[in-house]
């Protein structure tokens, strides 16, 4: 009696013992198979495989599980046909699943793409299948040894792998193709890319020089902004990813017109991506410095109708630090005018000194400037024949006005500057 208890125990217990398949390992070989499709058939062997061996007892044969898995992925399959499913299990529990395929007659040999790049200008253009040129690689993984009878069954890894290509190299535009196949058996791929939100939408340009007038700027102001203009449409993202080819264009068109290299100008250009994009372009010469600056004083006691003055400063660069320049004043309320020369040493960055000559007025003037907080500069001016000085506080209120306060040996005043 006792031993027929202890056998009811033991027997219970040494079936509930019995190892059983844990995990599933798939494989798929075939005749030329891509390897992105041989990627997506393993992973629906194992799908399956996994709703058929999953916590079946361990055993050395599967007649009947294998058959079942080659009916149900021989009638998902397209261009393929299931030759033979083997099922083995390792001591670890994990089932290993072999699948080998057939392919149909007329696989695709290889493969062409063909990329067009929707709305975008010539330059956009170029970037962008700078940026996918290896593109072709995703269509031929997947394409080529494939039967063209599959195309349409391979068309989700497609997709997946475009918008990881794109993702990683064009993660501004996306992707969508169409599959046509040819005469002599090549499968043309026609690639479209389009661009993605958000796109510049606006473009506000701004031409600057410190070295001529900026109003001689504005005759190239139209093509600058043509050029500026191709960008509409563009993503922002791409524009800051491309910022510096854009911006260099934009400057090398303007450089090489007529005018430009007599004057030899060099342009830079700053570019701040966004929908409304602003464009903002600095010309200045090496060699020659041209400018026109206009003052009004305002709140002076006493300065000979001058408080009008209209000033034309015209310098040759001896070095990168030294100048030799040439002043014409001209006060129109009087219809006076007076003119210097001299020299203009640059002392550091921030800082100049001039030593001139005031020829009408036979004598001699020395100036120091410094700079300070971008915006702010500190002005001394002596005139040796009258022995008086002259200081002066300025501020930047933009590119075209700035305004100083003044103070010399008998009297303090505000003045207007324009730099036209």
């Amino acid at each position: 009696m006792v031993f027929v208890l202890l056998l009811c125990l033991v027997l219970p217990t040494a079936a509930g013992a019995a190892p059983r398949i844990t995990s599933v390992a798939s494989s798929v070989t075939g005749e030329q198979l891509p390897p992105l499709v041989q990627q997506r058939m393993q992973e629906s062997v194992r799908i399956i495989s996994e709703q058929v061996l999953l916590d079946q007892p361990v055993r050395n044969a599967y007649p009947q599980q294998a058959e079942l898995i080659r009916e149900v992925f021989d009638k998902v399959l397209v261009g393929y046909t299931v030759q033979r499913v083997t099922v083995t299990v390792v001591p670890s529990g994990t089932a290993e699943v072999r699948v080998s395929l057939l392919p149909w007659a007329d696989t695709i040999p290889r493969v062409r793409v063909v990329t067009a790049v929707e709305g975008m200008p010539p330059l956009v253009e170029k970037l962008v299948r700078q940026d996918i040129s290896g593109v072709d690689t995703v269509f031929q993984e997947a394409l080529v040894g494939l039967p063209v009878a599959a195309t349409d069954w391979t068309n989700g890894v497609l997709k997946r792998q475009l918008r990881a290509y794109l993702a990683a190299h064009l993660p501004e535009f996306r992707g969508d193709f169409d599959l046509m196949p040819q005469k002599d058996g090549t499968m043309q791929v026609q690639l479209t890319v389009f661009p993605r939100l958000p796109v510049v939408r606006t473009v506000d340009l701004s031409m600057r020089s410190d070295t001529v007038p900026n109003f001689t700027l504005l005759s190239h102001r139209e093509l600058v902004q043509q050029r500026a203009d191709e960008l509409v449409g563009v993503p922002v993202a791409f524009v800051a990813r491309h910022q510096s080819v854009f911006a260099a264009s934009i400057a090398q068109a303007l450089d090489s017109l007529p005018d430009s290299r007599q004057f030899q100008l060099h342009t830079e250009v700053q570019i701040t991506p966004a929908e409304q994009l602003q464009v903002m372009s600095r010309s200045n010469t090496r060699n020659f410095r041209l400018r026109l600056t206009g003052w009004l004083d305002t709140g002076r006691k006493d300065n000979d109708n001058h408080d009008l003055m209209f000033r034309l400063r015209g310098g040759r660069m001896l070095s990168q630090r030294d100048e030799l320049l040439a002043l014409l004043d001209v006060y129109p309320q009087n219809m006076d005018w007076d003119w210097q020369l001299g020299w203009r040493h640059s002392i550091s960055s921030k800082g100049r000194a001039d030593l001139r000559y005031d020829m009408r007025g036979k004598r001699f003037l020395m100036a120091m400037q410094q700079n300070f907080l971008q915006r702010c500069w500190l002005r001394y001016e002596y005139r040796w024949l009258t022995d008086t000085g002259e200081v002066a506080l300025g501020y930047k209120l933009h590119d075209f006005l700035s305004l100083e306060l003044l103070r010399d040996n008998d009297d303090s005043w505000l003045r207007v500057i324009g730099n036209f």
